[in-house]
């Protein structure tokens, strides 16, 4: 349906304005821009009533981009359909060939749905949106009566159908750039998130935020708890939406059964793409009318949900939710969020394992250090532990052994490392200790028989250990120290006195026999074994956290020694170091 060159000035004058519509589109920035010049700057170059563009998405349905000229509800009603409706532009998307129909009856008879039919007579054109291997879309061009096209015209219009074509592939190549970088650096920043810290519910819930709202308006993280979905984190740049959200989640809690959603990821391990939410899924997902009018305000538009799986055990699920935005998820957000969704698996997994390590390291030591301190004639005994606060549990033990003979026996060690394997070795070095103790208490021979014990069984763990005897009817102290922080004796009178450094390598280091030293033990002397941990900062030499502590030991010299010695230790330590302090105080009565 072609006519000849008998009106060239009109001609013309359309050629020009379709030049500047080509010239336009090489500028456009984003879907939108190439949306508004089709269907409006077209229209007006061709005389065109009404125009419409559209494309096929991911999914193999027609989505109406644009539509001028339409009759109400037609957005509505073309807004998503499937391809294999009878349309114009559904038929030249599958053919990928330009279609003209002139006159009322023949498009009725084709295409009944064809927006602007009840306009009277009508000519059609529909123009495909050509690459080297697919039909991307099409644009369609109604006009009044029996409309004639020049050769000329047509053949530009082709020419710009394909203008069209080229704008939206190098749109979409560099939204994909952007968007490329923009999701490698949200990994970035949510692995960060995600081994910076144990505390994996704390961490998924920022990751969730982080979200919002470059990839989703909304994101839901749910995890199994007791065999149910526990919410675990809901990210929105609105809070008061949050909190709409979370109240929706308590009133209208996922339905197990349902056959989609949560429940069902988590049953199949397989993710889900609703790449469209329309009107009829909240209809029949809705418990009530209520539920169905707050789902409807909500917007939903599109959503993904992945499963959180870590050694083939599902954990829970995150969900992803356009809404106010608009857009729709594709099958490259899925597989972004699998990604992300098993780097927060793995974290999840990670910190439970952690978690068990850590109980069952702390049952250990807890079962190392001594529930309670022997009650000794003429002796107070007071000891202080003081974890660091950090995730695993450190070395540092020690004990109090009331002798026979009214002799006392007290040690501190540190073994060198944390979690199972140094509780271990700490049982371990602990009860060694108490048994050479029954056998033969002097403390060289103490030591010496640890050294050889370490040496035979190859133990890799450096170890340190001070351990004193102390004999109130000799009045003296014997001490052998293998690496140890020395002991601080506050006398009677107040003066502070530092027993030997340590003179020997840690256990097992050194082969050979231990020294070890007699000091005298007074009535009111109070001795104070530790662990470096109370005396040692990174900044400063040791020999100024010794002096701390000398300046804090006056309040030991009388009263109730336990309350003191923790008061100590807390006015000493620094609450900001790594490690692990523990001190034992032994004050020989007056």
């Amino acid at each position: 349906m072609t006519a000849g060159s008998d009106d060239e000035p009109r001609l013309d004058v359309r050629l020009t304005k379709l030049a500047r519509v080509t010239a336009e589109l090489v500028l456009a920035t984003d879907p939108e821009a190439v949306t508004r010049i089709i269907v409006e700057h077209i229209s007006e170059a061709v005389g065109a009533t009404i125009a419409s563009l559209s494309l096929k998405d991911e999914a193999g349905c027609i989505r109406l981009l644009g539509l001028r000229g339409g009759r109400d509800g037609d957005v509505e009603t073309f807004g998503t359909y499937p391809s294999s409706m009878r349309t114009p532009s559904s038929d030249v998307i599958r053919s990928g060939r330009r279609l003209l129909v002139a006159g009322r009856a023949k498009i009725l008879e084709s295409f009944p749905d064809t927006p602007g039919i009840d306009r009277g007579e009508r000519s059609l054109l529909v123009l495909p949106l050509n690459t080297s291997t697919s039909t991307l879309g099409a644009i369609g061009l109604s006009f009044p009566g029996k409309h004639e096209f020049e050769r000329a015209e047509l053949d530009f219009l082709d020419i710009l159908a394909d203008s069209c074509v080229q704008a939206l592939l190098r749109i979409r190549a560099e939204e994909e750039v952007v968007e490329r970088q923009a999701k490698l650096s949200f990994l970035a920043e949510a692995s960060a998130e995600l081994s910076s810290s144990l505390d994996y519910e704390a961490t998924l819930a920022r990751v969730a935020r982080l979200a919002v709202p470059t990839f989703a308006d909304w994101c839901a993280i749910d995890l199994v708890k007791d065999n149910r979905l526990r919410r675990l984190a809901v990210a929105h740049v609105d809070p008061a939406k949050v909190e709409y959200a979370h109240e929706l989640a308590e009133r209208y809690p996922t339905d197990p059964s349902s056959p989609s959603g949560p429940w069902q990821v988590m049953r199949t391990g397989r993710s889900e793409l609703i790449a469209e939410i329309t009107d009829e899924m909240l209809v029949a997902g809705a418990r009530d009318e209520e539920h169905l009018r707050i789902a409807r305000e909500l917007a939903l538009h599109s959503a993904v949900t992945v499963p959180l799986v870590a050694r083939g055990r599902t954990l829970g699920v995150i969900t992803w939710v356009r809404a106010e935005s608009q857009r729709r998820y594709t099958q490259r957000d899925v597989d972004f969020a699998e990604d992300l969704a098993r780097r927060a698996a793995v974290s999840i997994d990670n910190s439970e394992l952690h978690s068990e390590t850590l109980a069952v390291a702390t049952r250990l030591q807890q079962a190392v250090l001594p529930a309670f301190l022997p009650v000794v004639d003429g002796w107070d005994v007071a000891a202080c532990y003081s974890p660091s606060g950090r995730t695993e549990v450190g070395g540092d033990f020690y004990d109090v052994v009331k002798l026979s003979d009214g002799r006392v026996a007290v040690f501190v060690g540190d073994v060198m490392g944390r979690g199972v394997e140094a509780a271990a070795s700490m049982a371990q070095m602990r009860a060694s200790v108490r048994a050479y103790i029954a056998a033969d208490p002097m403390p060289d021979v103490v030591l010496g028989k640890l050294d050889a014990m370490m040496a035979e069984y190859g133990d890799e763990h450096f170890v340190t250990l001070v351990y004193l005897l102390a004999d109130a009817r000799r009045n003296e102290l014997l001490v052998a120290n293998a690496g140890h922080p020395a002991p601080v004796l506050l006398r009677a009178d107040s003066s502070i006195e530092h027993l030997p450094p340590a003179d020997g390598a840690p256990l097992a280091v050194v082969h050979g026999p231990r020294r070890r030293h007699r000091l005298r033990f007074e009535p009111g002397d109070t001795v104070v074994l530790f662990t470096d941990g109370l005396i040692e900062r990174r900044t400063e030499d040791i020999d100024v956290g010794r002096a701390r502590l000398s300046a804090a030991l006056g309040a030991l010299a009388a009263g109730d020694l336990d309350p003191a010695l923790r008061s100590t230790v807390t006015a000493v330590r620094d609450d900001t170091q790594d490690d692990d302090v523990a001190a034992v105080a032994l004050r020989r009565h007056g």
